[in-house]
């Protein structure tokens, strides 16, 4: 974790920032929940828990301020929240999900499975990708599974 916060730290002094102890707060949050999707809301309650001075706007804000860094990923699943999800290292672009309709589960494909439809994009409509994001709607292996046995 010490390594990553490391890595955040300069690509916000790169960007002429700073780590500051509530900012890195909420980078630790993310960082301990990076399985999760949280919303700004829940890493707000997170945080709070180890910084109880911390406020929910500076929460919203360094979200903000992350997301038009690209360390984060701000992402919407249709449910009308945003969410929050840490850019993996040396991520080009962002990752894909899978989200199922019946639990509301999201998994995650770490595959880049756009990159000939890029090209496409940018050869046929000269159009210079810098990044996309794509999810699918649909039923996990598990709802599909329980929905089978009560059948």
């Amino acid at each position: 974790m010490e390594q990553r916060i490391e890595h955040i730290k300069k690509e916000l002094h790169a960007q002429s920032y700073k780590l500051t102890p509530q900012r890195e707060a909420t980078v630790k949050v993310l960082l301990e929940r990076e399985e999760d999707h949280l919303s700004a809301e829940d890493v707000y309650l997170l945080v709070k828990e180890k910084s109880p001075e911390i406020g929910l706007a500076t929460v919203y804000r360094t979200l903000e301020l992350l997301s038009e860094l690209k360390i984060v990923d701000k992402i919407n699943f249709g449910d009308g929240v945003s969410r929050f999800d840490l850019r993996k290292e040396g991520a080009t672009h962002s990752h894909h999900h899978l989200v199922c309709t019946e639990c509301g589960s999201v998994e995650e494909i770490m595959d880049d499975l756009l990159e000939d439809v890029e090209k496409n994009v940018e050869n046929d409509w000269g159009f210079k990708v810098q990044d996309h994001r794509l999810t699918f709607h649909g039923i996990c292996k598990n709802c599909q599974k329980n929905t089978a046995e009560t059948k």
